[in-house]
């Protein structure tokens, strides 16, 4: 595993120049392929995989080469050639997108929900065993004071005695008041854990809905008495804003495209039968995380969900500012076409089943 592999056979054009470009990337470092998988914990055969171009690679990966390119030759990676290895990488997803492709997204994301959800319940089991501890070492604490002040009470005549005898009072004040302290400190993380696996599991169960959108192709949903729910899309670059109207034409829903974060709130004044926001993070004047704030302060739209797509990657600082902001997903750009349909049409089929109960 040392040596690059040779290119795939009947590589297209896209997958071809990609993996030429990463390759490049690759022996820059002067390393070979099982230290550097090793170096940053990857299977070998996988990355092996991703050089010769027979399997398109996550965006991190390729940011990941940069940074240790840039470490080996003690120059940053230009600009330049970051905007030019991004063309290619949208490229070839929008040459090999398919079924499989959007599956594997979605599976990598469902993944980290469910690591993200199985940790906060460990989490949320350790802080209640350590509430219930602290709980009742209170309790015996209390239980000491009040049975020395009882005694001190009743037996006045022996109070120097007694003073000498038993434990210092204070002493047991300042212990009790500690552990008051750590119990509600305690009690706020367990609330936080809870609240985190809740969310996770949020996502577990919105990632299955679009696995199974993507495996099994769902039939046209009825339309609501009302008719079907738009679709609003908020991107300040007009090519975004065509590729993704292209994209979720087929689904047969109104499509609203603004080119601003006011222009959205405008919008959502206007309407109120948004299935869902697709929007981008970074615009001017107002980004897409104020953009955010500003929808979930308003009762009238505060419901609506709000799926975050930008070109910055979705690693865990960015995917948490999201989500704290109100977001329900995150998705980097450039996009796969049917994971993004099948996100669209979950939140669709959710409104719907929503509106028909009401």
């Amino acid at each position: 595993m040392g040596e690059l592999r040779p290119l795939g056979d009947d590589l297209n054009d896209a997958s071809r120049a990609l993996a030429m470009a990463l390759r490049e990337l690759f022996e820059g470092m002067q390393v070979s392929v099982r230290r550097y998988a090793a170096r940053r914990r990857r299977d070998p055969g996988t990355f092996s995989r991703y050089l010769n171009g027979t399997r398109l690679p996550p965006w991190q990966v390729i940011t990941d080469l940069f940074a240790d390119l840039a470490e080996h030759r003690g120059t940053a990676v230009t600009t330049e050639a970051i905007e030019f290895v991004r063309g290619l990488y949208g490229s070839a997803v929008d040459a090999s997108s398919s079924p499989k492709h959007a599956m594997e997204l979605l599976e990598q994301q469902l993944a980290d929900a469910d690591r993200i959800s199985r940790r906060s319940s460990v989490r949320g089991d350790v802080l209640g065993d350590a509430l219930l501890d602290r709980t009742q070492r209170i309790a015996d604490l209390e239980t000491r004071l009040n049975q020395l002040e009882a005694d001190r009470s009743a037996e006045q005549k022996r109070a120097d005695t007694l003073a000498a005898a038993s434990p210092d009072i204070s002493g047991l004040l300042q212990e009790r008041n500690a552990l008051q302290a750590e119990v509600e400190r305690l009690g706020e993380d367990l609330k936080e854990a809870r609240a985190q696996r809740a969310a996770a599991e949020d996502r577990c169960n919105l990632l299955e809905r679009q696995l199974e959108a993507v495996e099994k192709p769902a039939p046209p949903l009825p339309a609501a008495p009302h008719g079907m729910p738009k679709i609003l899309i908020v991107d300040d670059q007009p090519d975004n804003l065509l590729a993704m109207t292209a994209v979720l034409a087929t689904l047969d829903q109104e499509l609203v495209t603004v080119p601003s974060g006011r222009e959205a709130l405008k919008a959502l004044l206007d309407h109120d039968d948004f299935a869902v926001i697709i929007m981008d993070v970074q615009m001017p004047e107002m980004d897409g995380y104020e953009t955010c704030a500003h929808i979930k302060r308003r009762p009238r739209t505060r419901d609506v969900p709000i799926i975050f797509l930008t070109a910055m990657g979705v690693d865990s600082e960015h995917s948490a500012r999201g989500y704290a902001a109100g977001a329900v997903d995150y998705i980097s750009k450039p996009f796969d076409p049917w994971a993004l349909r099948a996100k669209v049409a979950v939140f669709t089929s959710i409104y719907l089943e929503r509106h028909t109960q009401t």
